[in-house]
């Protein structure tokens, strides 16, 4: 069985890991003939527990892959599997169907919910947020080649990437797939019209010497470049400048997606930057490994991106947010490639140069190759929930998981809006589910007291031996017990985390009825969570109210957990109809909120990074000599602005 044969090659990989002795090392021929020991770095004489080396990947033009990297899951071009104009594959979507009444379904069999009728989405639809399903608004048709606004050309610049065989296109439909990334305006712009301003010409470099190449080229020719890795960001960060004149290039990372070595002796591994979350799992966990890193947009978002953001994934408590994975980082600038030649697990030595990578957000280079820690793959992996009477005992319950050091891979906290969402989603249970469900309701209601509209719910995720999630199991519910929490069951659990990856995709399905959403999210510290989560929800209802919205849906949850704090994620979301410019709305909205959020305490981002969208609010996050210090590196890196997408400041 699969489970039993998966966790016999855990086992295997641990027993390996532990055994002293010495492994063969391995030599590649994906670097022209170069041996793994000389890639491993200046400062290693040898790689003793190399057990794996790249021997091709990306693209090739005989349509194959290698064994050690098979060809990516998504096509260069992407449109081809994914929607142009929204999130997620094309045939992956909720739809709505009607017979005697309305009722929604999700298609496709990627997710748990695929192929699935959900008997109690529509009419949540219809009672929270006003949706009339007679009025739907189709999003219009993808444009006619002559509809895309005209290349600017530099033509020497064209001319050597012809001479040098660097994948390139000036096709519309390439461009603007990667003219955008996934914020509510973004989104809405494709929709409903065309952005001003889109890449110029899209490259596909398939090493670092091929970026170096490039990043040299558009010093010369004076051109503009915009690195894209998987199009995920929220914050307005792929989008052009409209003032910006010179060509505009967007250079993919697609196809530098090779994870060139494995070393399981230090646990560590060196793999191209532009390879998606899904391939670089899929890849580890074949020989046993993980990264552990689980951001919610995994499935299409990369590890370079991970790290120009500074990202954080939902298993952050065992395995740490990307600052705390990455050993190395090697990032091609205008004025060479930056890169930190030690491997050591910490080094004393001045100021942090990957410090100056993290969160760059594209505007100092291209990130080419990062050197990553992994671990064996967990033996167990259990999932779990918690119901709580009210928000403010589960934020309780929270922080003293977190005073307590004791978090299971992911714990997070849904506040009753979302618990309530969430129940809309459930797909038809047969009449063992409804009794059982009937049960569950009848105990936590009348024998625990609980009320529906107040009660809350936490998502659990165990990771580890048997023993260690026994442990956690049983520390963890006592925790919870002391805090009014009462266990709610493991499929709860893995409803919650499978939910995950789906949400994104309703927005696409609200654009069609009428309805605006957006997520958005924000650090805090411990005492004032439970105020800002508070306040910010009332702080929205107040601003709909005035604008005369009269349909809304706002919502939160504490996703990750720290010593001094937690992120705190929003979802938000109206019924526009009535209203002639709902994303300017929306904008006002939102930015009142982030006041708001300032206000209580917390900051501009967790995770999603500053962009264009949340610059005003930098002076109120960093004093001014701190800001004058980040011009100063990208006046050193770049003092041309080839990296002229217009993030951070």
């Amino acid at each position: 069985n699969n489970m039993a044969s998966s966790a016999t090659l855990r086992l295997s990989v641990i027993q390996r890991h532990l055994s002293s002795q010495r492994r063969e090392e391995v030599s590649g021929d994906g670097q022209g003939g170069v041996g793994v020991e000389e890639r491993c770095g200046g400062a290693r004489r040898g790689c003793e527990g190399v057990v794996w080396a790249a021997t091709g990947g990306g693209e090739r033009q005989d349509g194959q892959g290698s064994d050690n990297n098979p060809l990516p899951s998504l096509p260069r071009r992407r449109q081809e599997v994914l929607k142009w104009n929204g999130w997620g594959y094309k045939d992956s979507q909720f739809v709505v169907h009607k017979e005697k009444d309305y009722y929604v379904s999700f298609t496709g069999n990627r997710y748990k919910i695929g192929n699935l009728v959900l008997p109690h989405f529509a009419n949540w639809v219809r009672e929270t947020l006003g949706v009339n399903f007679d009025d739907c608004t189709p999003p219009q048709p993808p444009p006619q080649p002559q509809h895309f606004p005209q290349p600017t050309i530099q033509q020497d610049f064209l001319d050597e990437i012809q001479t040098l065989g660097i994948t390139h296109s000036l096709e519309g439909e390439d461009r603007l797939f990667r003219a955008h990334g996934h914020t509510l305006a973004e989104i809405f712009t494709l929709r409903e019209g065309m952005f001003p301003r889109i890449p110029d010409l899209v490259v596909w470099p398939k090493n670092h010497s091929e970026v170096e190449k490039l990043v040299d080229l558009a010093c010369r020719c004076q051109t503009a470049l915009i690195p894209f890795g998987g199009g995920t960001s929220v914050s307005g960060a792929l989008l052009c400048p409209e003032e910006e004149s010179r060509m505009i290039v967007s250079l993919d990372t697609s196809q530098m997606c090779r994870i060139l070595w494995l070393d399981e002796k230090n646990l560590t591994a060196r793999i191209e930057a532009g390879i998606i979350g899904q391939d670089l799992e899929k890849q580890l966990h074949v020989r046993g490994y993980t990264t552990g890193h689980e951001p919610d947009s995994y499935e299409f978002s990369s590890l370079g991106g991970w790290v120009a953001t500074r990202a954080s994934g939902m298993k952050k408590n065992i395995y740490g947010n990307i600052e705390d994975l990455v050993v190395q980082v090697k990032v091609v600038t205008p004025v060479g490639t930056v890169e930190r030649y030690t491997a050591g697990p910490r080094l004393s030595a001045g100021p942090d140069v990957h410090h100056f990578i993290l969160g760059s957000e594209g505007t100092l280079g291209v990130i080419t190759e990062v050197t990553i820690k992994v671990r064996p793959l967990p033996i167990i992996q259990r999932y779990g929930s918690i119901a709580f009477p009210d928000f403010a005992s589960g934020v309780s319950c929270m922080r003293e998981v977190a005073l307590h050091r004791c978090q299971p891979a992911s714990i997070r906290l849904m506040d009753n809006e979302q618990f309530k969402f969430g129940h809309a989603l459930k797909p038809p249970t047969g009449l063992l589910g409804l009794l059982t469900d009937g049960i569950k309701k009848v105990y936590i209601t009348r024998i625990r007291g609980f009320d529906v509209n107040l009660m809350c719910v936490a998502t659990l995720l165990f990771e580890g031996c048997e023993q260690e999630v026994t442990s956690q199991e049983k520390r963890l519910y006592a925790i919870a017990l002391n805090n009014k929490g009462i266990p709610a069951g493991e499929a709860n659990g893995e409803r919650g985390y499978m939910l995950t990856f789906v949400i994104a995709y309703i927005r696409d399905l609200g654009f069609d009825y009428g309805i605006v959403a957006e997520s958005f999210e924000t650090s805090v510290p411990w005492d004032r969570v439970y105020t800002l989560c508070h306040n910010v929800k009332h702080r929205i209802k107040s601003e709909c109210k005035a604008k005369g919205i009269q349909h809304t849906f706002v919502t939160c949850r504490v996703t990750q957990t720290y010593d001094a704090g937690a992120c705190v994620y929003f979802y938000f979301a109206f019924n526009y109809r009535g209203l002639s410019d709902p994303v300017h709305v929306y904008e006002e909205i939102e930015g009142n909120a982030r006041n708001e959020i300032l206000g209580c305490g917390g900051s501009i981002s967790h995770h999603h990074g500053v962009g264009k969208i949340r610059r005003q609010w930098m002076n109120q996050t960093f004093s001014e000599p701190s800001l004058g210090a980040i011009r100063a590196v990208k006046q050193y890196f770049d003092p041309d602005n080839i990296f002229a997408n217009g993030n951070l400041l």
